[in-house]
């Protein structure tokens, strides 16, 4: 499927002001991926486009998906706002064809993230945080380890998010955690190496 059809189906899935935000993560993660030797292009812009597909869908469509389809009640315990993304990557798998399981588990992972994430899935990851319509505290900060450093943006990002949640009171999904500790031991390993 050409970007532009993708692009099509997800501007009629997404209120405008997602939509734009879906463009922004696009451009984001182009940008981003350019850095990166053998990223292919058109594949960060297939899963950026995609990532929010399910986003403004209504909680109870999504969590009949997450019932039915994914069979993942545990995820129904968490945060609403975690739920579009693994739906995202089902819908996009039946209605769009899809079987890149990179594309996938960056649509999949975009909020959570995960540990061993490939770089595609990084990339989404972050451009989602970081593209220019975001703004909040540390999101300048986030812009400028994204561009040098993947896994320390990546981290910050969770950091912040974990902090937020802890301060509203929130659970915090098991995955987030995870994926924090991993990025923090490759970080350390990484530094004992150099």
């Amino acid at each position: 499927m050409k970007i532009d059809d993708l692009l099509q189906a997800t501007k009629e899935e997404l209120f405008p002001a997602r939509y734009e935000h879906t463009l922004r993560v696009m451009e984001t993660a182009i940008q981003l991926a350019k850095q990166i030797n053998g990223l292919e292009t058109e594949k960060v812009a297939v899963a950026a486009v995609l990532h929010d597909f399910c986003k403004c869908w209504p909680t109870i469509k999504l969590s009949q998906w997450i019932e039915h389809e994914l069979n993942n009640l545990d995820l129904l315990l968490y945060d609403k706002e975690l739920w579009h993304a693994p739906v995202g990557a089902e819908v996009v798998r039946s209605r769009f064809g899809v079987e890149d399981e990179d594309i996938l588990n960056a649509i999949r992972f975009h909020t959570t993230g995960r540990p061993n994430m490939s770089i595609l899935e990084k990339v989404i990851f972050i451009a989602d945080v970081v593209e220019p319509g975001r703004s909040f505290p540390g999101v300048d900060e986030l812009r400028s380890l994204a561009n040098s450093n993947l896994n320390q943006a990546i981290l910050t990002s969770l950091n912040h998010t974990i902090r937020f949640l802890l301060d509203k009171g929130k659970k915090i999904y098991p995955l987030t955690l995870e994926t924090r500790n991993a990025l923090l031991d490759t970080l350390v390993k990484d530094k004992k190496e150099e």
